[in-house]
Formats: structure tokens, C-alpha cells, sequence
């Protein structure tokens, strides 16, 4: 039987990927929530002695003897981030994670990221791609997950903190699950900032009529049906991480933090619902770092892992969002319950969306065909 060694793969610039479908964020949603389905019966694999790390970061040191050595400047992470998905999906990835917050000086993105999608059997190149709108979108698709699951059914104001490319994907993802929000209350650094994205909420979001800017996080918390921060900072000090108090947060509230967080003990007793995009992911950051790791990694589901190793909370009490929406545990139970979900971002997720973008730009034609080999020189 003759099989040929013939590897052809496809490019996808940025242009591409968005042709190709890669913003829209309600059929992202739709792919986030079947991803969490897999992860909740163990059809995928990602690094890790316990298959699910975040990923591989090369870290630098604060002094080194070779000038031209990177700096560990904030936000400096050089990762590759791999993963295997069953299901529907089949597919093997891996992102490249190159990020700096002084690439802003320079006109860039903080963060640069590519993504090769492979053949689950073979290993062969599928796609490469480009993987900033990928990794935007599946990010702020998760909150919506969560949203579509945990949020009031009649939610309509959000206080969200980051008007920036997080922000906005965050707010799309709401928007595609709860499209009677019609309030937003937003946080900023700079006016630069606010007026891109209010003027940005205003084309997109028509039906968001009433947009407030606030100067305390206080402001934003009270009176929001969902709350999400995502801001970028320094992380070490967890006592400056933006916070919430138990005393901001209306009854019945949703929050979902993709970035950094704290929360006072009033939010840390037991009747505060405290949800995780996927337990074994904080499991594999917490062995990965010291403790405290909320200090290392400032994602408040790694906060419940500390709180866990000091009594505070019991594991059983820490609940993951793929048992939810499989249906072997509630969701949002009566409209006064406040719930507080991390998303902490994996792998998986580039994967699923991968995949799917990958699928609509073979059928639509889209993209460089480029080939590996014929036949390789080195077998």
C-alpha cells in the first residue's frame, strides 16, 4: 500500500484569519462551550505531568553578564503553549507566545502570537496562523461561556475595567449571550483609550445606550449585573491588584476575571459561588509556583488555590465550568446567588478555535498553500 509524503500547509495572515471568520465571536462562543464539554470528560491533553499546564515560558533574570539578553519587563513571557482536543476538533496545536508591554512604545501589540494547527496522527503541519485575533477572541468568549451559564437572565448593566483588546472582546462575548445589556460602566487609565473603545461600543453595540466612565472601581463594581477587570499590571504584590469587596457587589451579580484580581474575605466565605474555567489548570499553576502563587500568577483562580492550602476554603467548593455545562451541576440557582468565575486562558481553547477557522478557510479558499516536502530528504 503506498501513502504519499507529499506535506502542503496553509498561511493565514491576520487578513485572512478575519476573513476566514476568526471575529465572530457568537459562533466563537458556541465552540468555547462545546471545547469545555471535552475538557470536562478528558477528551484533550495539554502540557504538564498532569496534562494541563498552561504551557512553557522561558523566564529571564533581573541581572545578567550577556547585554543583549531580554530584560524580564512586564508582561515579558516567551511561551509555547501545546494541546491536543478530541471531539469534533481531533487537532493538535501550539501557540507561540511572545509578549512584552513595551512593544506599545514601538506601535505594537503587547502581545505577538502565531499558532501551527497539526494532524493529531501524523504531527504534520495543517495551518499556520496568524494569532492575535484567535487568542482575543477565545479568551473573551469565555466569559460569555460563563455569562450564557452564571449571569442573570435579565442582566443589563457591566462594569468592566480594560478598555482595551481584551475588553472588547469580553464585552462581545456578553453581548452574544445576554443582548439586552444596554449600560456600560468603564474603567481606563487614559482618555486616548476610553474614547477609542466608547466610540468602538457605540458602532458595534447600538443597543448600548447609556455608557458611564468612572474613576474608582468601587463605581464600577456597585449597581453592575457583570463585572469583568481586564486590565493589564505588574504582577507580584497581590495587595495591588485591582480588588473587589463583598460590600460593592450587587445580589445576584456575575464576575469574570480574565486578568489580574483579588477579592476581600467578605467575597471569600463559602456562600460567594467561586467557578474555574477548568480545576486541573490551577492544580498545575499552583504545583508550578511558589506559595503564595496568587503573588506569581495573578489570575484570582489561583487565589482559590491558596485559600484551599490555608483552610479557608474546601476543594469541594471550587467548581468548574465544564461540569456545569454538561448539566451534572447547577447553574445559576435563584437570582440573588453571587458567582465569581476565573478564566485563566489554555491552550485547548487556540485549538477549538483553530480548528474551526482553519475548516472555513479550506472551504472559502482562503489563505497560502505552502508546501513542507514532497518528499523529505531525511527519513
Amino acid at each position: 500500500m503506498s501513502h504519499s509524503t507529499k506535506i502542503d500547509f496553509i498561511y493565514l495572515s491576520e487578513p485572512d484569519m478575519i476573513r476566514a471568520g476568526v471575529t465572530d465571536m457568537p459562533a466563537c462562543v458556541d465552540t468555547m462551550e462545546e471545547m469545555f464539554g471535552l475538557l470536562y470528560h478528558g477528551d484533550y491533553r495539554m502540557a504538564g505531568s498532569n496534562n494541563d499546564s498552561h504551557g512553557a515560558m522561558v523566564t529571564f533574570p533581573e541581572e545578567s553578564p550577556f547585554p543583549t539578553m531580554p530584560k524580564p519587563t512586564a508582561d515579558r513571557r516567551m511561551m509555547a503553549m501545546p494541546a491536543y482536543l478530541g471531539g469534533n476538533f481531533c487537532t493538535a496545536g501550539v501557540k507561540w507566545y511572545g509578549s512584552n508591554i513595551a512593544n506599545r512604545e514601538k506601535g505594537l501589540p503587547r502581545s505577538i502570537l502565531m499558532f501551527t494547527l497539526s494532524d493529531a496522527d501524523t504531527g504534520a503541519p495543517l495551518a499556520h496562523m496568524s494569532a492575535n485575533l484567535l487568542s482575543a477572541y477565545r479568551t473573551g468568549a469565555i466569559p460569555g461561556v460563563g455569562a450564557r451559564h452564571l449571569a442573570r437572565r435579565d442582566a443589563r448593566v457591566v462594569g468592566l475595567m480594560g478598555p482595551g483588546v481584551m475588553g472588547k472582546t469580553t464585552l462581545a462575548a456578553f453581548m452574544a449571550v445576554r443582548p439586552q445589556i444596554d449600560t456600560l460602566k468603564i474603567k481606563g487609565r487614559g482618555a486616548k483609550n476610553l474614547d477609542l473603545f466608547i466610540s468602538w461600543v457605540k458602532e458595534t453595540f447600538p443597543q448600548i445606550t447609556t455608557i458611564q466612565v468612572v474613576t474608582e472601581i468601587e463605581e464600577l463594581v456597585r449597581g453592575s449585573d457583570i463585572v469583568t477587570y481586564c486590565n493589564s499590571g505588574e504582577v507580584g504584590d497581590p495587595e495591588k491588584y485591582p480588588l473587589v469587596k463583598r460590600e460593592w457587589v450587587k445580589p445576584g451579580a456575575f464576575l469574570a476575571m480574565p486578568a489580574l484580581c483579588n477579592i476581600d474575605e467578605g467575597m471569600e466565605q463559602p456562600d460567594v459561588r467561586k467557578v474555574v474555567d477548568n480545576t486541573g489548570l490551577y492544580h498545575a499553576w499552583f504545583e508550578e509556583v511558589p506559595k503564595p502563587a496568587h503573588k506569581h500568577i495573578p489570575i484570582i483562580g489561583v487565589k482559590f488555590m491558596d485559600m484551599i492550602a490555608e483552610g479557608k476554603m474546601q476543594a469541594e467548593q471550587l467548581e468548574d465550568i465544564g461540569k456545569i455545562i454538561a448539566g451534572d451541576a447547577a447553574g445559576r440557582e435563584n437570582d440573588e446567588e453571587i458567582i465569581i468565575m476565573s478564566v485563566g486562558g489554555m491552550p485547548v481553547e487556540d485549538v477549538a478555535w483553530g480548528t474551526m477557522v482553519y475548516r472555513n478557510a479550506l472551504k472559502n479558499d482562503i489563505g497560502v498553500k505552502l508546501n513542507l516536502w514532497e518528499t523529505p530528504a531525511l527519513r
